[in-house]
């Protein structure tokens, strides 16, 4: 993903445009997948013929924004080139009324031996996006917008990020390497908040400072230091609306914690600029697909 500066206004690290996921990346996550499952051979596919070949459906059971067809598609391809998948839906589409949303084709044992790997892909991706969507949702009318963290299943923080971008959520930081937040032992290590970031500063990384803060002293400090985002971890509506004002035009504002679907607009009407929600890539439910042979 490419970070957007806009000029003429606060610079903003998570205003990103959304772009094809990686190929190499694809193919990575598909080949550990696949390896996992398939071990040293396919027993059950063995039953079929070598050079039949078969066609199939994927069935939709339920609502949802569909994510992850570039990884389903190269499960099967993976196993055998020849395979298609034909989707009659585009990637990050909104789909209200279950039914048949692709049709894959090749040789019977590929289909066999790629279908769960694929299904379990594009599930837990369509789960993230259609929760991210949910919940988006729930902010129309406000300023703010939804972030995600770095709480994501094992192996899958790149494919699960952009699933976030697909639902209409934005992106945190990818990992530890991209920028610099300094939480609370962080700052307890250095001494202070203004040390720790004048020690970011001195690294010359050119990447983007966050503080995480639990007062309104620890704001201030943030400010001061030149933090580029605040984080206002657990803070209370009012100090939460208070502290917001204060960062207002000096910094990026983000609320993070104890945050659900219940408190998420209450939030929003402080005017935050972000809320960042790790429910959003940990405690996804999987959307519920099937492949049936024709």
């Amino acid at each position: 993903m490419k970070t957007s500066r806009p000029t003429g206004r606060l610079f903003d690290p998570f205003d990103m445009e959304l772009e094809t996921p990686d190929p190499g990346a694809i193919q990575a996550l598909v080949q550990t997948t696949l390896r996992e499952d398939l071990g040293s051979g396919d027993l059950s596919a063995a039953l079929v013929p070598t050079g039949q070949r078969a066609e199939a459906e994927l069935h939709l059971r339920e609502p949802a924004v569909i994510c992850g067809q570039p990884w389903f598609s190269a499960c099967f391809r993976a196993v055998a080139p020849g395979c298609r998948v034909q989707w009659d839906v585009d990637e990050a589409a909104p789909v209200e009324d279950p039914g048949v949303i692709a049709r894959v084709s090749g040789p019977a044992r590929a289909l066999l031996s790629a279908e769960r790997s694929a299904l379990n892909l594009l599930q837990t991706l369509s789960g993230t996006a259609t929760e991210t969507a949910r919940l988006v949702k729930l902010l129309n009318g406000s300023r703010t917008r939804l972030l995600d963290t770095r709480k994501t299943l094992p192996g899958l923080r790149v494919a699960q990020k952009y699933a976030v971008r697909c639902g209409g959520g934005f992106n945190h930081r990818l990992g530890l390497w991209d920028a610099v937040l300094i939480k609370e032992n962080h700052i307890l290590a250095c001494g202070s908040i203004e040390t720790a970031v004048d020690r970011a500063r001195a690294m010359g990384k050119g990447r983007w400072i966050e503080v995480e803060t639990e007062t309104p002293d620890e704001v201030e400090q943030a400010l001061a230091a030149g933090a580029d985002v605040v984080m206002l971890d657990n803070f209370e509506l009012g100090p939460l609306r208070e502290a917001v004002e204060r960062i207002r035009g000096r910094a990026i504002s983000e609320a993070s914690g104890n945050v659900s679907e219940h408190t998420l607009s209450q939030v929003a009407a402080t005017g935050v600029d972000y809320i960042s929600m790790g429910s959003l890539t940990k405690h996804l439910r999987a959307i519920d697909f099937s492949l049936r042979f024709l």
